[in-house]
C-alpha cells in the first residue's frame, strides 16, 4: 500500500460509484497513487451498501491514507446518484468520475487534468477504443449499442461526441455543483445527463484511451442500461416535459402489448377453435404480469418488491391497471360517438379515439403506480 503523503487540500477528486467492488477498490488505489504522483488528489469511494463489504475495505485504506474517503450510501440505489454526491462531498478544484471495474485506464487521468487546466475544454472525457493488440474490452453487443447510442444522441442534441455513453470524465467542480439540481439521480449515463443538462455550455475535449476487459468483480451491464439512456435522452428532448420515470413505464407498456399480442396469438392458434374471451383474459394478465416484473426491476428499482411482496405488489398493480383498462375504453368509445366525423388529413376518428384512450390509460397507469404501489417502498 502507498505510503500516506502530506495532508492538503486536493485539487483533484476522483469519484468512484461502486457496488460489490471490494476486491478492485484496493487496486484501484494503488494505481491512483503511482499516475498522479505530484498532484494533490483524492479518492471519494461512493458505496450503494454493497453485500461485499465494498465499504468496509475503502474504510480501512481510509485509517491508513487520508487520500482516501468513503461515502456508504443506505437505502439509496443507483450510479448517478452516487456520482452526484460524490461530487457535493467534494471541495476540490476538479473531479473526475471514473468506474471502479479497472476497465478504464486511470493512466490518461493527468492527460485530462491538463487539457482542463489549459483550457483546452471544460469537459475531458475518456473516449474508449478498441485495442489493435488483442481482443476484449468492448465485445461486439457493447461496441453495437454504444454506436447506437452515439446516434441517438447525437440526433436529439446536435452535440458531436464519440463516445456520450462512457463514464469516464473530469470537469470543473463548480459546473457540476451549479447543475446538480437539474440531474436526474436515477440511472447509469450521467455524461448523457450532464451534456443535455448544461444546455451548450460544455465545451468537451477528448481523450482516446483502451476499454480493458474486467478482471475482478461482476459486470453491471444489462440492457437496463440501454433503457435508462433512451429515457434520459428521451427526457431532454422533451424539454424535460416527460420524466425519465414516464418514459421508462411508456417503454414498458409497449413490452406489455407485445406480451399481451404473442399470448393471445398463441392462445387462440391452433386448429383446435379457443373461446376468445378466455384468451384475452390470459393474455391481458400475462401482460399485467410482464410489466409489474419489468417495472419492478427497471422503473422502480430502488423501491422494487421483494420474496413474498411481490405477490402483493402485483395484485395492487394489477387492480389499477385495470381501472386504467376501464378509463382507455370508456374514454376511446366517447370520443368515438361524439366525434365520429372528425379527424385531421387521413386520420380516421376510430385511431384518434383509441389513441386518446390509450395515453389516458398509460398516464393514470404511472401516476397509479407512482402513488399507491411504488410510492411508499423502502428504498433498497
Amino acid at each position: 500500500m502507498p505510503a500516506a503523503a502530506t495532508p492538503s487540500r486536493p485539487t483533484l477528486s476522483v469519484i468512484v460509484p461502486t457496488y460489490r467492488e471490494a476486491a478492485n477498490v484496493p487496486r484501484l488505489f494503488e494505481r491512483l497513487a503511482v499516475v498522479l504522483e505530484g498532484l494533490p488528489w483524492e479518492m471519494v469511494v461512493v458505496d450503494d451498501d454493497s453485500s461485499d463489504g465494498t465499504y468496509d475495505v475503502a474504510f480501512a485504506i481510509a485509517r491508513r491514507d487520508p487520500r482516501l474517503r468513503c461515502l456508504r450510501r443506505v437505502n439509496r440505489i443507483g450510479l448517478a446518484g452516487a456520482v452526484i454526491e460524490g461530487w457535493l462531498a467534494s471541495s476540490a478544484d476538479f473531479v473526475a468520475v471514473i468506474d471502479g471495474d479497472l476497465q478504464h485506464d486511470e493512466a490518461v487521468l493527468p492527460q485530462m487534468y491538463a487539457a482542463l487546466e489549459r483550457g483546452d475544454g471544460n469537459l475531458a472525457i475518456g473516449s474508449r477504443i478498441p485495442d489493435p493488440t488483442k481482443p476484449g474490452g468492448l465485445s461486439p453487443a457493447r461496441q453495437k449499442l454504444s454506436d447506437l447510442g452515439k446516434w441517438f444522441f447525437s440526433l436529439v442534441s446536435g452535440v458531436d461526441v464519440s463516445d456520450p455513453m462512457s463514464g469516464f470524465f473530469m470537469t470543473r467542480r463548480d459546473i457540476v455543483a451549479k447543475l446538480a439540481p437539474r440531474l436526474s439521480p436515477d440511472g447509469f449515463k450521467i455524461l448523457v445527463d450532464l451534456i443535455l443538462s448544461s444546455r451548450h455550455t460544455l465545451k468537451a475535449v477528448e481523450i482516446p484511451y483502451v476499454f480493458r476487459p474486467r478482471s475482478a468483480g461482476e459486470s453491471k451491464l444489462s440492457p437496463l442500461v440501454g433503457l435508462d439512456f433512451l429515457g434520459l435522452v428521451t427526457h431532454h428532448a422533451s424539454g424535460g416535459a416527460l420524466p425519465v420515470r414516464f418514459v421508462l413505464f411508456a417503454m414498458i407498456g409497449g413490452v406489455g402489448l407485445v406480451v399481451h399480442l404473442a399470448v393471445l396469438w398463441l392462445l387462440i392458434g391452433g386448429s383446435a377453435p379457443r373461446d376468445f374471451t378466455l384468451s384475452q383474459i390470459g393474455a391481458t394478465v400475462a401482460a399485467m404480469a410482464s410489466n409489474f416484473v419489468l417495472n419492478n426491476e427497471i422503473t422502480y428499482r430502488n423501491r422494487r418488491y421483494r420474496g413474498v411482496s411481490k405477490i402483493t405488489g402485483f395484485l395492487i398493480f394489477s387492480a389499477l391497471c385495470g381501472i386504467g383498462a376501464i378509463a382507455n375504453v370508456n374514454i376511446a368509445n366517447l370520443l368515438y360517438h361524439a366525434h365520429r366525423n372528425w379527424g385531421p388529413g387521413g386520420m380516421t376518428w376510430e385511431i384518434i379515439a383509441g389513441m386518446a384512450g390509450a395515453i389516458i390509460g398509460v398516464v393514470w397507469n404511472y401516476a397509479a403506480s407512482n402513488t399507491f404501489v411504488w410510492r411508499n417502498r423502502r428504498k433498497s
